[in-house]
Formats: C-alpha cells, sequence, structure tokens
C-alpha cells in the first residue's frame, strides 16, 4: 500500500510552506485547502482500513474450506507473509490516521481555533437629507459624507465558550461644526453612542461571552448564556436593508445598544415543533450613580432619577427555515424626559424619570414564497410585523401627551396611552444584476404610538417610530465577490403627529397632531415630512 502523498509534505506545508505565501489572507486560504484535503484523505484511509478488514474476514472462511494437505502447506505459507504485510499495512494506516489528526489539530489552531480572530468593516456613505417644517420653512444638506469603521473580535476557547465584540469608529467628514444649542447634543447618549456619525472616537459597540451546551440541568434542551454589552442594534427585520446578519432583538420595538444579559432554550426537541425557542433578556439602560470623587461615590443619590431597566422575552413558535413566526414582550421601567425651561421653552441638560412602558410585537416571514413555483419566488423574502406599546406613567407625570390640550386646558397626569404600530415589505433579486438585491417597506405608527429605536442608522431619525407613514425602496449590489458592495436607499417620512423621535414624556415625547399646532416656536421645531437618500460603498472581510 502506498503511503498518501500528503504526508510527505504535511509538517511542511502547515508550519513551513505557509510562511512564505505573501500574505494573510494567501496563508489562511493555504492552510483551509490543505485541511480540506486531508481531511478527504483520511476518509480514504479509513475506507482502506475498513476494506482490508473484510478482506482478511473472507481469507479466513476460504482457509477453513481447504481440505488437502499440500494445498493447507501453501496456504498457510501464504498466509502467514500475508497477515505479516496486512499487518504492517494497518500499522502504516493508524501511523497515517494520528499523524494527519495532530496536523488537523495544529492546523485548526492556527487558523480559527485559540486565537483571537479579527474581522473589518468599513462604510463610506453620502446622504442626501430634506426636512420640511410645520411651519412651511425647509432645511437639507445635499451631500453629508461619512466614515464608519467596525473592527470585529471572535475567540472561541472551545465549542461551549466564546467571545466577541466590535469597536466602532463613525465620524462625518472633516471637523463636523454645529449651530445648535448643546441641550440637544445626545449624540453621545450611550443607547446612540456608536450609530450616529459624531468625533474620532475608537468605542466598544458590544463585547460579550457566549456559553452553549446541548442539555439542560439534564433534559435535552440546547440553551445558551450570555451576558455583557449586548449585540442589540440592527435586529430581525430592519436587518435585511442593512444587509447584515439580525441580532436577537426584533427591530420594530427596540433598536439601542445596552448592556445586559440573555439566555436561550430550545423547545424544538420537547415540543416536536420546528425552530421554537424562547429567549429571556434583561439589560440596563442608564445607572444613576454620584461621581467618583464625592463623599459617597458610585451611590443612588436619592434624586426623581432612577435607573432606566428593560426586562423581557422573545418566543418563536414556529421557524422552519422558510416560514417563520416570532414574538417579543418588553418592559422598560423608570423612563425619561427631556426637561424644559418653563419660562422660556429653551431644553435643558437634565432629565425627569416619567414611568414605564409595555412593548409587543409580532411578525411573520416567509423566506421564499411558495415551493419551486419560481427562482425569482423562492429567492424573495417578505414580511409583516404589528405592534402595540402601552404607557405606565407616574401618578404625578403624562407621557406621550402634552401638558395642555388643544383646548388650552389643563391634562390630567397618570393617564396611561396605547399606540400601534403595522410594517411590511418584500425583497427580492434583481432583475438587472446577478447579484443584487432590491427591497421595498412601508410601515405606520398611530398617535401615541412609541418605540426604543434611537440607534436605527436613518440620519433622520428611525423610520419605526414615526407617527405617520414611511416608504422606503433600496437597492443592494455586490461588486466585489462578497467583500466589496454598494447600495442606494430612498427613505421618506410622511409625519402625521409630533414627537415620534423624543423621549417618553410630556415634552419631546409628547403626541401632537402636526396640522393643529398653532405656536409658531413648535411649529419652527417639528418637521411635518424629511427624506434621506443614501449611496454608500462598503467593504467587509
Amino acid at each position: 500500500m502506498n503511503k498518501p502523498l500528503l504526508l510527505s509534505l504535511a509538517a511542511a506545508t502547515i508550519l513551513g510552506t505557509n510562511l512564505d505565501a505573501q500574505s494573510m489572507y494567501e496563508r489562511i486560504q493555504s492552510m483551509e485547502l490543505q485541511m480540506k484535503q486531508m481531511k478527504e484523505e483520511l476518509d480514504t484511509l479509513k475506507a482502506q482500513k475498513a476494506q482490508t478488514s473484510d478482506m482478511d474476514t473472507e481469507d479466513e472462511k476460504s482457509d477453513d474450506e481447504e481440505t488437502m494437505d499440500d494445498e493447507e502447506d501453501d496456504t498457510s505459507n501464504a498466509d502467514d507473509s500475508d497477515e505479516e504485510e496486512d499487518d504492517d499495512d494497518e500499522e502504516t494506516i493508524e501511523e497515517t490516521l494520528e499523524e494527519i489528526q495532530e496536523n488537523l489539530f495544529e492546523l485548526n489552531k492556527a487558523t480559527n481555533g485559540n486565537h483571537l480572530k479579527f474581522g473589518v468593516d468599513y462604510r463610506f456613505s453620502i446622504d442626501n437629507l430634506h426636512y420640511k417644517m410645520a411651519d412651511g420653512s425647509e432645511y437639507d444638506n445635499d451631500g453629508f459624507l461619512t466614515n464608519r469603521f467596525w473592527l470585529n473580535m471572535n475567540w472561541a476557547a472551545d465549542k461551549h465558550l466564546s467571545f466577541r465584540a466590535q469597536l466602532a469608529y463613525n465620524k462625518a467628514y472633516g471637523q463636523r461644526m454645529s449651530g445648535g444649542s448643546t441641550a440637544y447634543n445626545y449624540e453621545t447618549f450611550d443607547w446612540v453612542v456608536n450609530e450616529n456619525p459624531y468625533d474620532d472616537s475608537i468605542r466598544l459597540r458590544f463585547a460579550y461571552f457566549l456559553y452553549q451546551n446541548d442539555t439542560f440541568l439534564g433534559t435535552e434542551v440546547p440553551w445558551t448564556f450570555s451576558i455583557g454589552r449586548r449585540p442589540s442594534t440592527n435586529g430581525h427585520l430592519i436587518n435585511l436593508r442593512e444587509d447584515e446578519s439580525p441580532s436577537s432583538p426584533m427591530g420594530h420595538t427596540i433598536n439601542v445598544e445596552f448592556d445586559g444579559l440573555s439566555s436561550k432554550f430550545s423547545l424544538e426537541d420537547v415540543t416536536g415543533v420546528e425552530g421554537m425557542y424562547i429567549k429571556f433578556c434583561a439589560g440596563r439602560g442608564m445607572t444613576v450613580a454620584q461621581e467618583k470623587f464625592t463623599a459617597t461615590p458610585y451611590t443612588d443619590d436619592h434624586t426623581d432619577n432612577k435607573s432606566i431597566d428593560l426586562g423581557g422575552f422573545i418566543f418563536v413558535p414556529y421557524d422552519n427555515g422558510q416560514y417563520s413566526i416570532a414574538t417579543q414582550y418588553y418592559y422598560a421601567s423608570n423612563l425619561i424626559e427631556q426637561d424644559f425651561n418653563t419660562t422660556t421653552g429653551d431644553p435643558l441638560n437634565t432629565f425627569t424619570t416619567v414611568g414605564g412602558m409595555h412593548s409587543f410585537t409580532a411578525n411573520f416571514v416567509a423566506n421564499g414564497i411558495g415551493d419551486g413555483i419560481s427562482d425569482f419566488l423562492d429567492d424573495t423574502t417578505f414580511f409583516i410585523s404589528g405592534a402595540v406599546n402601552i404607557t405606565d406613567p407616574f401618578d404625578d407625570q403624562r407621557m406621550l401627551y402634552p401638558t395642555i390640550d388643544s383646548n388650552g386646558n389643563l391634562t390630567k397626569t397618570g393617564e396611561s396611552k396605547t399606540g400601534y404600530s403595522a410594517w411590511t415589505g418584500v425583497q427580492f433579486p434583481s432583475l438587472i444584476t446577478e447579484d443584487g438585491r432590491w427591497g421595498l417597506e412601508y410601515n405606520w405608527g398611530s398617535e401615541y404610538w412609541k418605540s426604543i429605536t434611537y440607534a436605527e442608522d436613518t440620519f433622520i431619525g428611525s423610520k419605526v417610530a414615526a407617527r405617520g407613514s414611511v416608504y422606503e425602496a433600496y437597492f443592494t449590489e455586490y461588486l466585489v465577490d462578497d467583500v466589496l458592495s454598494m447600495q442606494i436607499r430612498y427613505t421618506y417620512a410622511d409625519y402625521d403627529y409630533k414627537g415620534s423621535n423624543g423621549f417618553f414624556g410630556a415634552t419631546t415625547g409628547a403626541s401632537e397632531k402636526i396640522t393643529e399646532i398653532t405656536n409658531p416656536l413648535t411649529k419652527s421645531r417639528v418637521a411635518d415630512t424629511a427624506q434621506d437618500i443614501r449611496f454608500y460603498l462598503r467593504y467587509k472581510y
């Protein structure tokens, strides 16, 4: 039996030859190719060993049937020789298997094992922004240029424990000037700090460890546990236009950065229902604590502000890979409203805690319409989503409605308001190019609709937060493999009520019909319509 060619090259190619590669990319590609070849060789050797074992069995049966003395002597001599040769071949196979397995281990360790792996994601974008205010005035920026860079880090310690992190840089070209009040400067607010083009700082977008196992407390329930800075932006549905894999939350009702934990339990094996799982999530969006150099550092200062906490779950009752139904519920406590000067109406740099809010979302997604009707429908994604929010204000606070009603009367405190939203969209293959994707989306929000989606990557503000109608169309095309892509996107928002992108109280978050606003100052600060036309080039590897 011939010894495999890979054996004579293994040591040199795994740790030696790759060092002469012109780039790290070529080294990785070369090692991955060698790994594939060695795996194929491993399967071949196992098959050869099994075949040798079967032949030995047949030879033994043949020996038992021999009866002539002279033939028996000849067979015995031949068998002794064959057995010695078979033993040598079997020993060679065992040595080969062991050596290749060791080399595979070293190669896997060198490429994607116990090493921190890096990935880069750079995007250049230019946005054309236009606003029409409630008083008829207009504002625009014909070319808002930005750089966004993400540095991804992954580390798998073993099959159960892994770590992921991402550093982010997001900045407008050159030095950015602002002519507005510093009281509106919340671009470094923790919920959106990495999603807005601000300064040239590099910040942590997310960092967490993930533990996973196939059994939970002795039951056949696969589960996971994770804690850290959460990957909580660009979640389900909103990820389609972003050309990204979705993070856990449903982008219809939550799209902010926060710190917390989650634990997922797969119920498919227990219930027999495809794709069923439940995931519990909790996090903190703001910590109230005194500064370091005080008499009692980091303690609750007993002001009216309280730490903002969020807890809820995601329940997926069915997901067969093509069709899925998903639901999400959360409760957010101690939500805030920005303070304003009661005399001048100017915004202040302080907050008031106003109450909590319940949120519920449900959606249906079809990753492929029908079964074999056409290639076009097989590669088309359709979704529809509905959401409800219910406010839970403190007895002395107002949430999502103003202090004075349209008749000039003082409104009551402590009233709960309910809002609704609907969102539908379709993404389908391009009819012009081979790899392109087109998308069309529409969403609508009612008078008291409120989501926590401040980090949505739309410069005119979160589209799914709109109290009114939003229309969107986009085209994504890959220019070089899956590394370099471009996108053209158009988003148009027609607001019916003000406060879509505000906070949760009676000032920035208060809903008021735009056509009924009479205060000239308010009308000059409220957008009636807004549009964002974006073009980007993106390198991701």
